[in-house]
């Protein structure tokens, strides 16, 4: 494994951050893994290096966490994982404080995850989405006097217009409030548009990338078609149909796969090799269903693309319609 800094700040991260979407009830999402079999993908996770794991309190409504707080407690150590997870979505559906980033809110949800994390401390306390009904100085102060209480250590965001984000941290600065440290957005070789304002915002202002959705649910590496396919979870994840269902750059992922022979390397790692190459890219979220797909992920961190390479699967882009801040 090989690791980076997380922005500008000295926090080290993996190169690959493992995301935990993926597990809980089955209830939630048709395709999540229960912990019995969630249980090996965390533990290879952990042997093969990588330190960063990403949730939220949204993901299984909560069993997310606890599963991310019961694995790292079976196959690590506390202070050698740096755990990731959000706020946002609504928790409680009957009550109209369940959800969102007001001080109540927030103040709330950081004890419920740190009571499922089995934690004192979470290390990246990140906002799901642009709460459009909060205030920006009540969300960016409560989420500063988490920090200050030490329940928190750094805050992050997630996908939202590059216009908010910028005005996020002009009020952390003015206030003396701390100041978001990483940017969790939409970001994948046939999905482009946060290169257009976005990435530059945050490489101008030391926020670092941890892109979500970096393999285009498995269409950037031409496993399957726009729209359909084989797999359980394409075929019952409608968010999926959302992102990518009118997607015209269908040229890329077979431009990936050409790559990837011409490399001798599965295609996924010539992806993750795009985007750990691009500007501001610390930490790639994958999410695994199979101990080979995590593998083949920790291995792209060994490739490097030429510029001609890059070239090649960047050629001939076709802008799409902005997606995933809802």
């Amino acid at each position: 494994m090989k690791y980076t800094r997380l922005g500008n700040t000295g926090l080290k991260v993996s190169r690959i951050c493992f995301g935990t979407m993926t597990y809980g009830d089955n209830g939630w999402r048709p395709w999540t893994l229960p912990e019995s079999e969630a249980d090996a993908h965390f533990k290879r996770a952990f042997e093969l290096g990588i330190n960063f794991v990403d949730t939220a309190n949204m993901y299984s409504v909560g069993q997310s966490e606890e599963i991310t707080g019961r694995m790292v407690k079976k196959y690590a150590k506390r202070d050698e994982v740096v755990i990731a997870t959000k706020v946002f979505a609504k928790m409680r559906p009957n009550d109209p404080n369940g959800g969102g980033l007001s001080r109540k809110h927030i103040m709330s949800e950081v004890d419920a995850s740190l009571r499922r994390l089995q934690t004192d401390y979470i290390d990246l306390y990140q906002i799901h989405r642009f709460d459009y009904e909060t205030p920006m100085e009540e969300t960016l102060e409560a989420l500063h006097d988490c920090v200050k209480a030490g329940k928190v250590r750094y805050i992050g965001a997630s996908s939202m217009w590059a216009w908010q984000f910028a005005k996020y941290l002009h009020l952390a600065d003015k206030h003396g409030w701390t100041r978001f440290v990483s940017m969790q957005n939409h970001y994948n070789p046939i999905y482009r548009e946060e290169e257009r304002e976005m990435n530059p915002l945050c490489v101008a202002e030391g926020v670092g990338l941890i892109p979500w959705s970096p393999l285009a649910r498995g269409i950037a590496l031409g496993a399957r078609p726009m729209k359909g396919g084989k797999s359980f979870r394409a075929n019952n994840d409608a968010f999926s149909d959302h992102l990518y269902g009118d997607n015209t750059n269908t040229h890329v992922p077979e431009v990936v796969v050409t790559i990837a022979k011409e490399h001798g390397v599965p295609p996924v790692q010539i992806v993750l090799a795009w985007l750990m190459q691009k500007p501001g890219v610390a930490a790639p979220i994958i999410g695994t269903t199979k101990l080979h797909h995590l593998e083949e992920a920790v291995g792209s961190v060994e490739v490097t693309l030429s510029d001609e390479y890059m070239a090649r699967i960047d050629a001939d882009y076709i802008p799409q319609p902005v997606k995933g801040h809802s």
